[in-house]
Formats: C-alpha cells, sequence, structure tokens
C-alpha cells in the first residue's frame, strides 16, 4: 500500500470513528458540550470529503485539547488515547516538510499500533489470573458492562474460557512477528479486527474496534515499507553473508 492511500485511508475511518464519538455527546452532552462536538463532527465532514483537510485537523488537534482539559484526561481510557494518537500522527504526516518525516509519523503510529497489542499481551501473560482463564471468568461472571444473563453464564464454561485466554495472549504477544510477512499480517488483523469486534458486541466497546480499524492501513503501509527497506539491504549484502 502507497503512503499516500494508507495516509487517505486513515484519515476516512478516523473522522467516520470521531463522527460515531461526537453523536455519543449530541444526543446526551451538555450544551457546551453538544456545541464542541457539534464543532468536531463539522471539521470530520471536511476531513471525510478532504475539504480544507489541513484547517480540519487543526481544529480537531484543538478540540482534542480542549476536551483533554474539559474531562481531566483521556476520558475513555485507550479508545481515547489511540484517537489522540492517530490524530497527531496524521496531522504531523500532512504538516512537515519533507517526505521523509512525513513517513516517520505514519510509521510512529504503527509502531505504536505493534506495541498495543505485544504490551496488553506481554502484561496479561504474566498475570497467574490469565494464565489460569480466571481472569475472563470474572470478567462475565461480574462485568461491570451491561451484558446480558445469558452471556454472563459464560463463566460456568472455565475450560473454553482458558482456551479463549490462551487465544487472547498468544495473539497479542506474538502480533509483532506478522510484520515480517505481508500475508501474516493481513491474517493477523482479521483476527484483530475481529477480536475488537466480539468486545464490541459482547461489552459495548465499539469505540475501540472502530479507531483500531483506523491505525490498520498505517500497519499494511509500514509492513511494505519494512519489506521494501529489507530486500534493498539483502541485495546491497548487508546483513546476509
Amino acid at each position: 500500500m502507497k503512503f499516500d492511500v494508507a495516509l487517505r485511508l486513515t484519515e476516512i475511518v478516523m473522522a467516520l470513528a470521531f463522527v460515531q464519538q461526537c453523536a455519543e455527546h449530541l444526543a446526551v452532552g451538555t450544551r457546551s458540550d453538544r456545541l464542541w462536538f457539534g464543532g468536531r463532527a463539522v471539521a470530520c465532514v471536511g476531513l471525510l470529503f478532504s475539504i480544507a483537510t489541513p484547517f480540519c485537523l487543526v481544529v480537531l488537534c484543538a478540540i482534542s485539547l480542549r476536551n483533554l482539559s474539559r474531562f481531566g484526561g483521556p476520558y475513555n481510557g485507550g479508545s481515547d488515547k489511540m484517537s489522540l494518537l492517530i490524530l497527531w500522527c496524521v496531522t504531523a504526516a500532512h504538516g512537515l516538510p519533507v517526505r521523509l518525516w512525513q513517513e516517520m509519523a505514519l510509521a510512529y503510529l504503527a509502531v505504536q499500533v505493534t506495541l498495543s497489542y505485544l504490551i496488553s499481551g506481554q502484561i496479561k501473560i504474566v498475570n497467574p489470573a490469565w494464565r489460569s482463564g480466571q481472569a475472563l471468568v470474572d470478567v462475565f461472571a461480574f462485568s461491570a458492562y451491561p451484558v446480558s444473563e445469558q452471556l454472563r453464564r459464560l463463566a460456568q464454561h472455565k475450560s473454553l474460557l482458558l482456551v479463549m485466554s490462551w487465544a487472547v495472549m498468544l495473539f497479542e504477544v506474538l502480533f509483532p512477528l506478522t510484520l515480517l510477512d505481508g500475508t501474516a499480517l493481513i491474517i493477523g488483523l482479521g483476527i484483530g479486527a475481529s477480536f475488537h469486534l466480539a468486545n464490541a458486541c459482547l461489552f459495548g466497546l465499539n469505540r475501540f474496534f472502530w479507531i483500531w480499524l483506523a491505525a490498520y492501513p498505517s500497519l499494511i503501509w509500514f509492513q511494505g515499507r519494512l519489506s521494501t527497506i529489507l530486500t534493498l539491504q539483502r541485495d546491497a549484502g548487508l546483513f546476509w553473508p
């Protein structure tokens, strides 16, 4: 995937994800929040249709700073942090004057997304509760999310949850290896998207699904760039005897 295509796809999915976030505040927010998130939604529409893209990105960055002050930080946890990361990387990719620096901005996003899976998996795999499957049992049995009683009964299937625990941990820990091969990355992204979709369907964590999906084009571009660099180095006799 070419750099311009990856950047444009990231903008489109990010704008759609932001519009969804805005809709939540427009529906139940205060009058002040409705004005700010209404402005954010307008900037997203501009970004979606490539209308004054640099201006829209600056507006979105300014509103993101206001929201950090208004809510005392990224109030929705990981999804808000990823939203900020993607927004500022895309803005940097547009604003930096040299193509190499622009590529570095998008590469930084790809590396951070990769680390988000790796670190999450590393934290889980050193936790005895995750290794025994008890952590997922507790998630289904005592979830603070408004899940159905039928879903809570999954907590009784401890063997199934043990398998699911290890599947999640292994996927997250091994995800960086998918950068070594284009096909492996596509499969890894498919698994990742399915994982986030399952969380959205089971626990209502829909923000994670859309915003992580927005970062995926950067990974596809980054893997291709990495592959090209490694091939050139191999042909030049570097690293390979």
